[in-house]
C-alpha cells in the first residue's frame, strides 16, 4: 500500500462496502472501483468489505480488496459474528482493521456505501480521523433504501442522518429520482434538508460492461441455445423465487424454453439439495449452477431473466438490454419491491408479487410470455445508464489536483 505521508499524483480512492448479506454492497463497489481504473489508469483503489466471496471475483489493475470479519444477517433483520465471538467484538475488531487500512493507504477520497455510520457505527472513527485531515468523503446510496415509515426509524437509531450531514461534502445516488428518492421520506428539518439536497447528486444506474472471461470459462449445456436465466442473486433470501420457477415447470410442460437456475452461493445447502432434486426430475427443462462471478455473460445470452429486483441485477438487465420478469421479496425491506413497481410503471420490466398468489400457473403463464415481452430499450428514459461516467466527473471535480489523469469511460 501506498503509505499516508506519499504526495504523488496517484490518485487513491478507499471504497467501504459493509457487507452483511448478499452481494449487492460488493458488486456495486466493484463497479465503480473498476470504472476509476479504466479511468484513469494509474489510480489505486481499495474495496474494504465484509464479503466472504470478494475472492472469487475478478478487479480491474490497480483495484484490490480488503477483507473485514464477518458478520451475518438473520432472517430477522438482526445480526450476528460470523465467528463465535460476540458481535460487538467482531464490530471492534472491524473498526481497528478500517482503521489500519485507512492509516496505511491515504485515500485523497473514501466512498461509503449505503450505511452513513458503517455498519453498527464502525466507520465514524475512520470518518472523524478523515474529515479532520480533509480527506473527501462521499456517501453513496442506492435508488431505493426502504420504504420511509421503515427507514426513517432504523437511521435515527443509527444516527445515519447526523453522519450524513455531518461528515459527507457529497451524497451519491445511483439512481434517478424519476425512479426513485430514496430521502424524500426523511422529516429533516428545513436547515438540515436544504444542506443535504445541496450535496445531492443522481448519477443514473452503473451501467454494467462484459468482464473479461477467466480462461477455460465453461457455460452449461443449457446456454448453448435459447433460455430463460432464473437468478436471486446470492441466493441468501431467493428460495421463494427458486421454488416458485421449479413448481411452473413441473406444472407446465409446454413452457417453451428451458431455464437455467442460478442458486447463489448463500442458499442453504439443505434446501438446494430438494431443489436439486426435483430439478433433475426434469432434465430436459431446467438445469442449475451454484454460482457463477461472471454471469453477465449468462445473463446477455439469455431470452428473458427471471430475478428479484436487487439493484444489481436491475442494472445487469438495463444493460444488457434483458426482457425480465422481477419477483421482489418484501422482508425484512420493501427495497426490491419499490423498484419493481416503479420500474414497470415505466415499462421496463414485468412484476409478480407473490403477495397476489404463488399458484405455478401464474409463473408459467409469465415465463411463457417472457421472451415475447418488450425490452426495456423500447422505453427512452434520459440518463438512465450514465452512472459511472458521472461517478467518474464527480471524483475528478472533487480531487482535481490528483485526477489529471482522469477521462471519460463511456
Amino acid at each position: 500500500m501506498t503509505e499516508r505521508g506519499d504526495e504523488g499524483s496517484t490518485l487513491r480512492v478507499l471504497i467501504y462496502s459493509h457487507d452483511t448479506f448478499g452481494l449487492g454492497h460488493l458488486r456495486r463497489s466493484r463497479a465503480i472501483a473498476n470504472a476509476l481504473v479504466a479511468a484513469d489508469p494509474g489510480a489505486r483503489v481499495v474495496i474494504v468489505s465484509g464479503s466472504p466471496v470478494a475472492d472469487r471475483y475478478a478487479f480491474g489493475r490497480g483495484v484490490r480488496t480488503v477483507r473485514l470479519p464477518a458478520v451475518n444477517k438473520l432472517p430477522d433483520g438482526s445480526y450476528v459474528s460470523g465467528e463465535a465471538s460476540p458481535l460487538a467484538e467482531t464490530v471492534a475488531d472491524r473498526t481497528r482493521a478500517l482503521l489500519r487500512t485507512t492509516e496505511a493507504f491515504g485515500p485523497h477520497l473514501v466512498i461509503v456505501d449505503k450505511e452513513p455510520a458503517g455498519f453498527h457505527g464502525e466507520m465514524l472513527p475512520v470518518l472523524e480521523r478523515e474529515a479532520a485531515r480533509g480527506t473527501k468523503l462521499v456517501l453513496g446510496l442506492r435508488d431505493v433504501l426502504d420504504e420511509a415509515d421503515r427507514l426513517a426509524p432504523e437511521w435515527e437509531r443509527k444516527g445515519a442522518v447526523e453522519a450524513m450531514d455531518r461528515f459527507y461534502d457529497e451524497i451519491w445516488v445511483y439512481g434517478l429520482g424519476r425512479i426513485h428518492e430514496p430521502l424524500a421520506g426523511l422529516s429533516l428539518a428545513p436547515d438540515l434538508g436544504r444542506r443535504i439536497g445541496g450535496r445531492l447528486t443522481y448519477t443514473g444506474y452503473l451501467r454494467r460492461d462484459l468482464p473479461e472471461a477467466r480462461p477455460g470459462r465453461r457455460e452449461p449445456p443449457v446456454a448453448a441455445g435459447p433460455f430463460l436465466l432464473a437468478t436471486p442473486g446470492g441466493g441468501g433470501d431467493g428460495a421463494g423465487l427458486i421454488d416458485w420457477v421449479i413448481a411452473a415447470y413441473e406444472a407446465d410442460p409446454g413452457i417453451p424454453l428451458p431455464c437455467l437456475v442460478a442458486f447463489g452461493p448463500f442458499l442453504d445447502a439443505e434446501i438446494r439439495a430438494g431443489f436439486d432434486a426435483r430439478i433433475a426430475a426434469l432434465p430436459e427443462r431446467i438445469a442449475a449452477i451454484t454460482f457463477d462471478s461472471e454471469i453477465e455473460f449468462l445473463m446477455r445470452k439469455a431470452a428473458g431473466v427471471v430475478a428479484m429486483g436487487g439493484y444489481n441485477t436491475f442494472c445487469e438487465i438495463l444493460s444488457f438490454d434483458r426482457r425480465a420478469l422481477l419477483v421482489p421479496r418484501t422482508e425484512p425491506r420493501r427495497e426490491q419491491a419499490i423498484r419493481a413497481l416503479a420500474a414497470e410503471r415505466l415499462g421496463l420490466v414485468r412484476v409478480l408479487m407473490e403477495e397476489d398468489g404463488r399458484q405455478p400457473a401464474r409463473m408459467a403463464a409469465a415465463l411463457r410470455g417472457l421472451p415475447s415481452q418488450p425490452a426495456p430499450s423500447r422505453v427512452v428514459v434520459p440518463g438512465l445508464l450514465d452512472g459511472l461516467d458521472a461517478v467518474v466527473r464527480r471524483v475528478k471535480a472533487l480531487v482535481p489536483a490528483r485526477t489529471d489523469r482522469v477521462r471519460a469511460i463511456s
